[in-house]
């Protein structure tokens, strides 16, 4: 069957991997994993000139305001998409959006990275309204997948994704409003945090049992049980704790909870044992930084700690590594390559680690904070040059035979 025949069946959005035209619009992680990781860059270059007096971004909305959203809803949300375009075809058995329709989702993302950086010409309303067309593109899609597919247990991610679309609206309502999106920021990181602890108890026990079966091993991750959805449910109140009161004393109390709990989670995935390959490992790595972020998110409601240093350690620790981690294992295993860190990748991942905490240490080192925030953003650079110089090739060349 044809893709134009299998999309005529099911109506809609045409999908199946697509035989012509560029290898990049051929599958969903293609075209949003090296978008994302070039944005990253770019944006990085961009807000470190603005910090520097030497450019103006964004006008009326605001420089502070458009770095903070292009993380979130610029890089972070083209990783996901490309994670989510792949993994739910996976989870459900339909075929992916691919070719056109995936080059038209693409392209409802571009528009919105562009549309900031010509506000001053086109009007913050409506560079607003461009860039809110994408999210709800994104959630349509995945939600007819999962849908059709019968696949409720998956809801729990389209939930986290649901709650992204709001934040980014809400996002833009509080910037226009008041010139502080706090509690949209907060709610958008709630979100990605929940879905790295729903969608990383998938993979992380599973990649782990996977790599130990391959050395001729059993001493095998817990599987996921009951303690692993009190870990979730836990995590979730600590994170709208986090969101609604930031400052209470309950806030540090939910959060000191959550740390201990996803501490104890982790270690029920054997770790330890993966250090012998990287790819596998900085998993691991990446999800301690959910406790950490836990901890900080505590520390920060009581005053110990300022608020940036505990929203850094979880939007570069927990979501960016973990992003970094999940980008390079699926373009590997995707494209045919080997499922082995080479030695630039494990490179990217040192230099994401360090980034995620040098820039929480400017918090503690004010005297010294103009030179970690250069350091952070240095690191950062770096981590993604080296990502799209060795997996951009990758990701528009086609899959090696195995």
């Amino acid at each position: 069957m044809t893709t134009s025949q299998s999309a005529k069946r099911t109506g809609g959005i045409p999908r199946g991997l697509s035989q012509t035209g560029p290898v990049l619009f051929s599958y969903g992680f293609r075209p949003f994993f090296l978008g994302g990781a070039v944005w990253a860059f770019t944006a990085m270059v961009l807000w470190l000139a603005a910090l520097s007096g030497r450019l103006d971004i964004a006008g009326e909305y605001g420089v502070f305001s458009w770095h903070a959203h292009e993380m979130l809803f610029g890089y972070a949300s083209a990783v996901l998409a490309g994670f989510l375009l792949t993994a739910v075809p996976n989870w459900t058995g339909r075929l992916p959006v691919s070719g056109w329709p995936l080059f038209g989702l693409f392209l409802l993302w571009l528009v919105g990275r562009l549309a900031f950086l010509a506000s001053d010409a086109i009007g913050v309303r409506a560079a607003v309204a461009l860039d809110m067309l994408f999210m709800p593109a994104l959630l349509f899609i995945c939600v007819r997948e999962v849908v059709a597919g019968r696949k409720w247990n998956d809801l729990k991610v389209i939930t986290g994704l649901l709650a992204l679309t709001l934040a980014n609206a809400a996002y833009h309502y509080e910037v226009i409003a008041s010139g502080q999106p706090d509690r949209a920021y907060r709610l958008a990181i709630a979100a990605y945090v929940g879905l790295i602890m729903v969608i990383g108890g998938r993979i992380i026990p599973s990649f782990t049992r996977n790599w130990i079966n391959r050395l001729g091993r059993k001493d095998f991750p817990v599987p996921f049980n009951s303690f692993d959805t009190a870990a979730i449910v836990t995590g979730v109140v600590a994170l709208g704790l986090w969101v609604a009161l930031p400052e209470s004393r309950i806030t540090a109390a939910g959060g000191v909870i959550a740390a201990a709990v996803h501490t104890v989670r982790l270690s029920r995935w054997r770790g330890w044992t993966t250090f012998s390959e990287m790819l596998v490992a900085i998993l691991h790595v990446a999800y301690l930084f959910v406790p950490l972020g836990f901890l900080a998110i505590a520390l920060s409601a009581i005053d110990i700690i300022d608020a940036k240093s505990a929203l850094h350690v979880v939007t570069i620790g927990t979501v960016a590594l973990m992003m970094l981690a999940v980008t390079t294992r699926a373009t590997r295993g995707h494209t045919g390559r080997d499922l082995t860190a080479s030695p630039m990748t494990t490179l990217s991942y040192g230099l994401m680690v360090l980034c995620a905490l040098a820039r929480p240490a400017a918090g503690f080192l004010p005297d010294h904070a103009p030179v970690l925030y250069t350091l952070s953003g240095a690191l950062w650079l770096a981590a993604f040059a080296l990502f799209i110089v060795e997996y951009g090739p990758m990701l528009v060349r086609t899959r090696r035979k195995i």
